[in-house]
């Protein structure tokens, strides 16, 4: 009786401690108000799509390809692929950068209150960047 109490302590510590990786999901604000993203999953990936900007009716100019560079930035996917690991960290993603063009590797981080911490990087995430979103209430 003894071992299958703790047996049962054991799977209920797990299951409390275990991460959840659907705990991605959601809206964020973007590093100094500029932007809204919202963060969905398809399938097992998680991608992001910049839902608000600071400035509506603001073009995708800097696209390298120049077809889309007509396209409005809300409504633009800007984080794709992401693949969750199981401990808090979202990694093997890409994002994209309205700013200059670019697309740079990426992992993702969620602090205790939900926000995340967004490294876009190339090569190894030491030669990076990291911004702060703080997610919607």
């Amino acid at each position: 009786m003894k071992n299958i109490f703790s047996l049962i302590l054991l799977f209920i510590s797990f299951s409390i401690f275990a991460q959840n990786g659907d705990a991605l999901i959601g809206t964020y604000m973007t590093d100094q108000n500029e932007g809204m993203v919202n963060i969905i999953k398809k399938d097992s990936k998680y991608y992001g799509t910049l839902i608000w900007t600071k400035f509506p009716g603001k073009l995708d100019l800097n696209n390298p390809d120049k077809k889309q560079q007509t396209d409005k930035l809300a409504g633009k996917e800007i984080l794709k692929d992401f693949a969750f690991d199981g401990k808090d960290l979202w990694h093997n993603g890409t994002i994209y950068d309205p700013k200059n063009g670019k697309t740079y590797s990426c992992k993702i981080t969620r602090d205790e209150k939900g926000n995340l911490n967004v490294r876009g990087y190339i090569g190894v995430s030491m030669l990076g960047r990291t911004t702060f979103w703080v997610k919607a209430k």
